[in-house]
């Protein structure tokens, strides 16, 4: 019987996306490397950020965020010249006191997201509902920015 080492399949790299990681590698450590010290030690850019999506229909925006575990008492959404702002606080649930944690992988604290519309919304008819742990805010376009048919006529 002979016995070969596992060895890592070898995959060849699709070239748009190797440059697109080193793109998002430079990114980060520019980011990261002038701002680390400030951000541990000051708190000042702690938090988390949820995942977000925004789509867009004939009469609507809809953004969808995953807020896990909130409460929608502790969820606010505001409207403010052309964009959605959507924050709130994630609170710690368990107490451990006396227990050793060995892993904490659960962001609680702060958040805000702001998405700028790319055409103007009606106020009035702004709505949003919290399930299942996925914020869903419905904006109807204005009339003004809704696509218009055009009949091309003949003759």
């Amino acid at each position: 019987m002979n016995v070969i080492r596992w060895q890592r399949p070898f995959l060849t790299p699709w070239q748009s996306f190797g440059r697109l990681s080193d793109l998002r590698t430079e990114i980060d450590r520019l980011f990261e490397s002038p701002l680390a010290e400030l951000a541990g030690s000051s708190g000042l850019l702690s938090g988390w950020t949820p995942a977000l999506d925004v789509f867009e229909d004939n009469d609507n925006f809809v953004v969808t965020v995953e807020l896990p575990g909130m409460k929608k008492e502790d969820i606010e959404v505001s409207l403010h010249e052309g964009a959605v702002s959507i924050s709130g606080e994630r609170k710690s649930e368990t107490k451990h006191e006396g227990a050793e944690v060995y892993r904490a992988e659960r962001y609680v604290g702060r958040f805000h997201r702001t998405v700028t519309l790319p055409s103007p919304v009606a106020p009035d008819k702004v709505k949003a509902h919290y399930k299942d742990g996925v914020l869903t805010v419905t904006l109807a376009k204005t009339e003004e920015a809704k696509p218009k048919q055009i009949d091309v006529s003949v003759g």
